[in-house]
């Protein structure tokens, strides 16, 4: 019998315009952990689609062999039947059910008929689960209710349930916090001693070196390398090399010294009461920007980031809010984000799907949308206009797209991001906030963004980057905030700042 519980051959799949795999190939050898890495638009999650019947049988060339047979499946079904489970970046789960039904969905206990739904059994076969991916949650809360991070877990818990062999995460740690990370690549390791082989799709290249018994490097669609970490050949220059076709010496490009003396933003004493929640989400909040300066915010997930930023940006959560804040030398309190808009301050999503793009729409809608004055005439949307506006920024931040006519679901997660960012420098801010501007994207994209952020400061503009990523953090920032528990922890300067001190302030 074969030692690989999986081979891809020679697989080719091609969408409208994109050939997005090139003769794929590669093997993972059975109890292994093994690693998918590369750039956004690499070909990585349309591969695992491939595998896990998204795109069935017969939409793509070349064969899937799992368990030495050759397999046409039709669907998502098919391959959980026969023992693959993949877990996504953005989560199946229902929000308003039950962590126990969400663990047993599609696959429920019966008796009788098997019309009747014993519950009994069901609530112990899901604590039975959540026992062995170590969550200590009551089954009976929400999903809703529960965090990221556990929320993963009650994936992994319902991927378990189906008797899997071969577990695909695409990119499973991207939205979680250090801890929370790290808890999840022990419990992947506790289960390859329990026999299940894990397929892991990471841009976090220091997990992939940590974790990995093999690497798979794709580049354009096409295999480029498998390493073996066993043998030493995994290194994070090495795969970056591999990645990306050429070598980045340094991820965070150098920055010269353009901080003015001018402060465009001062906020004093600010506070957020959250009806929702009844209670305070930030507490005297006090911090400045300076002209040409990039402040990095940091905090544990939870913290009060992302609640700041959308408390400046025009309250959409609709907050009681108290304090003042000066605005390039006036006083402001925007009412809602249009007003935001107008006085020059942007603020791209944490989540770029949900609240920063329209997916089904194309990418030159997307870039417009928030000013759309400025590609129309007396009311009329100037179309010619548009597609030139949209394609000076595609090629100006290096977006890969054959059209901006390509519907933005299309694109890769480091693409879309881009549209993003242009979507908000095409208001043209002063001061502009990047609330988790490199999450779920390649190395490469990585450098493209961070030049861009660099390029904005020296041209005047001023960035509040939001980051769970202490690297990022510490690379960008001329000045870092700490947040903890809705409020200023501490400030630190460049030259003071380093990865325990942040965490000490966040943890206090």
């Amino acid at each position: 019998m074969s030692p690989h519980i999986l081979e891809m051959r020679s697989i080719s799949k091609t969408f409208p315009g994109v050939k997005a795999l090139d003769n794929v190939s590669f093997q993972v050898a059975e109890g292994e952990i093994h690693c998918l890495v590369g750039e956004n638009g690499a070909g990585k999650s349309t591969l695992m689609k491939v595998l896990s019947g998204v795109h069935s049988h017969g939409t793509y060339t070349g064969d899937i062999l799992f368990r030495g047979e050759v397999q046409s499946f039709r669907g998502i079904s098919d391959s959980e039947h026969a023992g693959i489970a993949i877990i996504y970046q953005e989560l199946a789960l229902f929000p308003e059910l039950s962590v126990y039904e969400n663990i047993l969905m599609g696959q429920e206990i019966t008796h009788g008929l098997g019309v009747t739904v014993d519950w009994n059994e069901t609530v112990k076969k899901a604590t039975e689960m959540l026992k062995r991916v170590g969550l200590k949650v009551n089954p009976e809360a929400l999903i809703k209710d529960l965090g990221i991070g556990q929320q993963q877990l009650v994936e992994i818990a319902k991927a378990l349930c189906k008797n899997v062999k071969l577990l695909i995460l695409d990119e499973p740690t991207a939205a979680l916090n250090e801890d929370d990370a790290e808890n999840l690549l022990l419990l992947i390791k506790d289960l390859q001693k329990n026999g299940i082989t894990s397929v892991l799709i990471s841009h976090r290249l220091k997990e992939v070196i940590e974790i990995a018994d093999t690497v798979t490097v794709l580049r354009d669609g096409k295999t480029i390398c498998t390493l073996d970490a066993r043998k030493g050949q995994v290194s994070e220059s090495v795969l970056i090399k591999n990645m990306v076709g050429r070598e980045i010496h340094k991820i965070y490009p150098a920055r010269g010294n353009c901080v003015t003396d001018e402060v465009v933003l001062d906020v004093r004493n600010w506070n957020a009461y959250s009806p929702k929640l009844g209670r305070a989400v930030l507490k005297d909040i006090q911090f400045n920007l300076h002209k040409g300066e990039i402040i990095g915010f940091a905090g544990l997930m939870g913290s009060g980031r992302t609640e700041l930023a959308k408390s400046l940006f025009g309250n959409p959560d609709g907050y009681e809010l108290r304090g003042e804040m000066t605005f390039h030398q006036q006083k402001k309190r925007f009412k809602h984000p249009g007003e935001a808009i107008q006085a020059g301050l942007a603020y791209a999503s944490e989540d770029r799907k949900g609240n920063g793009l329209i997916l089904i729409q194309d990418i030159k809608s997307n870039i417009t949308l928030a000013n759309l004055e400025k590609v129309s005439n007396r009311g009329i949307l100037d179309a010619n206009r548009e597609v030139k506006e949209a394609n000076d920024y595609k090629n100006a931040l290096k977006i890969k797209t054959p059209s901006v006519e390509q519907t933005v679901v299309n694109l890769s997660g480091g693409n879309q991001q881009k549209v993003s960012i242009a979507k908000w420098l095409f208001v043209e801010p002063k001061i502009l906030i990047l609330d988790e501007p490199s999450r779920g994207i390649d190395v490469g994209a990585k450098y493209e963004i961070y030049t861009i952020m660099n390029r904005l400061v020296e041209q005047g503009m001023s960035i509040i980057m939001i980051s769970s990523e202490l690297p990022e953090v510490l690379g960008m920032s001329d000045r870092i905030y700490v947040v903890s528990a809705g409020r200023i922890a501490g400030e630190l300067s460049r030259e003071e700042a380093d990865q325990e001190k942040i965490m000490h302030l966040a943890t206090s």
